[in-house]
């Protein structure tokens, strides 16, 4: 299955979410030098008067944990359909609007931060190479949404056709597609259509060929995005599909939950499919892959976000079988084209090791090591009929590297210095094609050649939109509360003085085992120009250093992740990269509660704060069908032990009254159903009562988008405009 990383997903509005925004125009041709990085911030900047906020009135409700009562003022605020909370988040909409509309710059920063959201994006992504055809996704300005198109011959991307377009389906740009699957043979492809970026989605077939619909629309209930899946079997007569009980099936409380897996035959009744897969974890996300041929269908379930994952491979003749439970902690598995079911396993080896099995007749426990743990993190593997190739991350940047089918090293495919891997998509003899972007150079096409090992720019790549000759990047390390080591990136221009004098952007994630890879953000060149720094931490919590990496910063010792993002801040003000007035910290979708657990233990260490789809109510979260996926990685407040660790660092309970905290924006969407807009309405309401400082604390709340996928263009820019005004004015940053 290929997971489409909408243009939201992938455009500098999600980088700068994710990582940093660069905020004015680029002035001047690329070859000129731009100004003096010390001269062109200001500390204070003049704007207009914020109004006062909405009125919002305390309604305590108080419950025992055990044996705490805890109050809850503004627990009224969670729900979305009260007619009260709808006039409340539309008076807080037109107060951030007031306030973020007329402030100085804003309608000059909307023509350079259009091209750079536009034409950031790869123009090609989300490839797969079926019975000779490559599928791809393309992105193509000034249209919403990205759209399916194939390449015949590949290499060639103006002999693209396209297959499916979403902004022909529904000209408003609110239907997107979330993911695709070919058939083995190329020859038709099944699609997710979802609209106003919810996480429902439905099915829809083609035939490639004709670019016809040819069956029935299959649905995939509400729930989760992540966790709908779709693998063909070998003949393409029909797939297997993820699918949340509908509206009807089981209890009312369990819709959300119980996903499982079914076949479905094209041309017959969607409601005869029957479950391929039964007795999996209430809190399933199931991942499905067709192997090369078709003959073997893996399955991953996930038990929450980050949580356990089993395992079942389906071979052709038979049915579905489990390979691994949680307990045997496996990663991945994949089925070669030789018969053999390769796993990556953290069992003994927190950094991944590689093994291989019989995907016929798969026995975990005589499995054989293939590659054995190395010094980085092995995340993925691609077997071929004569070489192993796998994809690893050495701290954040990715790593490539080939052996024979008996473990034997073969070599390293060359990437990009400091940079990051997405996609690899294996082509023919060995052939492959990959994604590689870093921090200066833009996300490309590459093309592996096994007989040179060499490798090739392709021409399916969007021409970069800013220069980054005049920039460097430096691997830092800071030293935590507790002595370990936090690698720390930090971009800048290579004149820039360290004099604490420099605008800058901190962000990180730490949570889930993600990986923060390197990534290209032209809008950064903006920020660059005005004598800004952008530093990316990678923190535990992350996957970044492995099994160990991830469970240090999880559950009750998740305190130890915002103990790394401190000791990150302090380091740059060592280095005197910057000092806490002009420091901005910058959340992204992906780090729900760093933000928060920032801007309520360490207010006084920055200015500014942006925040998006963020969680804060550490208590109620697992309440909603969304928060309940959560658990395993935050934990539970049915244990005593995780409440406390919850309830001590739960930034909505944290807020205290009189303490003057910093310029926060808090963006979410009402149809994000993976961190409910709840928690910002409370966290924007419980923060405005407590300050006694004269920063704005904004709340942007959509009305029509949820956390970015499937975010139409003109929705992505305006938000993007947002956040830069926002930084510009708080930072006191002025057009050179």
């Amino acid at each position: 299955m290929t997971l489409v990383r909408s243009f939201a997903a992938l455009a500098p509005l999600a980088l700068l979410l994710l990582a940093c925004p660069g905020t004015s125009p680029v002035t001047g041709p690329k070859d000129k030098a731009g100004p003096s990085p010390s001269a062109s911030a200001s500390v204070e900047a003049p704007g207009p008067e914020l109004d006062a906020p909405p009125p919002t009135p305390k309604k305590a409700v108080f419950k025992e944990y055990h044996g705490e009562s805890v109050a809850d003022d503004y627990q009224w605020l969670e729900d979305g359909t009260s007619s009260d909370v709808k006039s409340w988040v539309g008076d807080h909409n037109r107060r951030t609007r007031a306030f973020l509309d007329i402030l100085p710059g804003r309608q000059a920063l909307y023509t350079s931060v259009r091209k750079f959201v536009e034409y950031g994006t790869p123009a090609f992504y989300a490839f797969q190479h079926k019975g000779g055809v490559l599928f791809s996704m393309r992105w193509r300005p000034p249209k919403q949404q990205p759209f399916l198109v194939t390449l015949t011959p590949v290499d060639k991307p103006n002999a693209e056709k396209v297959l499916l377009d979403p902004n022909t389906v529904d000209p408003s740009g609110n239907t997107s597609i979330d993911y695709y699957v070919a058939s083995p043979d190329g020859g038709k492809v099944a699609v997710s259509l979802s609209k106003g970026d919810r996480a429902g989605g439905s099915i829809h077939v083609f035939d490639v060929g004709s670019g016809r619909e040819i069956a029935e629309v299959v649905p995939q209930g509400a729930g989760r995005y992540k966790g709908k899946s779709i693998a063909w079997n070998a003949g393409g007569t029909g797939f297997f599909y993820t699918r949340y009980p509908a509206e009807g099936e089981g209890k009312p409380e369990d819709r959300g939950f119980f996903q499982k897996v079914y076949f479905h035959k094209l041309h017959t009744p969607v409601k005869d499919d029957a479950p391929a897969i039964d007795k999996l974890p209430r809190l399933a996300q199931i991942d499905l892959e067709t192997s090369g041929d078709g003959k073997f269908v893996t399955a991953r379930a996930e038990s929450g976000y980050g949580g356990p994952k089993e395992h079942h491979v389906f071979r052709q003749g038979g049915g579905f079988s489990k390979v691994a439970d949680a307990a045997d902690e496996v990663e991945r598995t994949v089925a070669g084209p030789d018969g053999d079911l390769y796993i990556i396993s953290k069992k003994d080896a927190p950094r991944g090791k590689l093994l291989r099995t019989s995907a016929w007749k798969p026995q975990l426990a005589k499995a054989t090591v293939v590659v054995p743990e190395g010094e980085s993190v092995l995340l993925d593997v691609l077997p071929t009929l004569q070489r192993i190739y796998v994809r690893s991350s050495a701290g954040g940047p990715s790593e490539m590297r080939w052996f024979d089918l008996k473990g034997k090293p073969g070599g390293v495919v060359p990437t990009l210095p400091v940079s990051a891997v997405h996609e690899v998509v294996l082509l023919q003899e060995d052939d492959l094609y990959f994604e590689n972007e870093s921090f200066t150079e833009a996300s490309a096409w590459y093309r592996f050649r096994a007989s040179s090992g060499k490798v090739e720019k392709t021409a399916m790549a969007q021409p970069a939109t800013a220069d980054f000759g005049d920039a460097t990047v430096v691997r830092e390390t800071c030293t935590s509360k507790d002595g370990t080591k936090i690698p720390l990136s930090i971009l800048r221009r290579k004149d820039a003085k360290f004099d604490g004098q420099n605008p800058t952007i901190l962000t990180g994630q730490g949570g889930f085992g993600v990986v923060v890879s390197p990534d290209y953000d032209p809008t950064r060149r903006a920020w660059l120009d005005v004598g800004g720094i952008v530093a990316v931490a990678n923190l535990r919590g992350g996957g970044e250093g492995g099994d160990g990496w991830h469970k240090a910063g999880m559950l009750t010792q998740k305190q130890t992740v915002f103990d790394d993002f401190f000791a990150c801040a302090e380091r740059l003000f060592e280095l005197k990269v910057t000092k806490s007035d002009k420091l901005a910290l910058l959340g992204a979708p992906q780090s729900p509660l760093l933000m928060g657990a920032a801007l309520t233990q360490r207010p006084d260490m920055f200015r500014a704060i942006v925040a998006r789809g963020g969680i804060y109510d550490m208590l109620r979260l697992e309440g909603t069908p969304n928060g309940a996926y959560d658990v395993p990685e935050y934990g539970s407040i049915a244990d005593e032990k995780q409440f406390k660790a919850l309830y001590g660092y739960s930034p909505y309970h944290r807020v205290e009254d009189g303490k003057p905290y910093p310029a926060t924006l808090l963006l979410t969407g009402e149809n994000d159903p993976r961190g409910d807009p709840s928690h910002a309405r409370k966290m924007a309401a419980r923060l405005l009562a407590a300050t006694s400082a004269k920063a704005p604390i904004l709340l942007r709340s959509s009305g029509d988008t949820g956390r970015g996928v499937g975010t139409p263009l003109d929705h992505a820019v305006l938000e993007a405009v947002d956040v830069y005004t926002f930084l510009f004015h708080v930072l006191g940053i002025r057009k050179p």
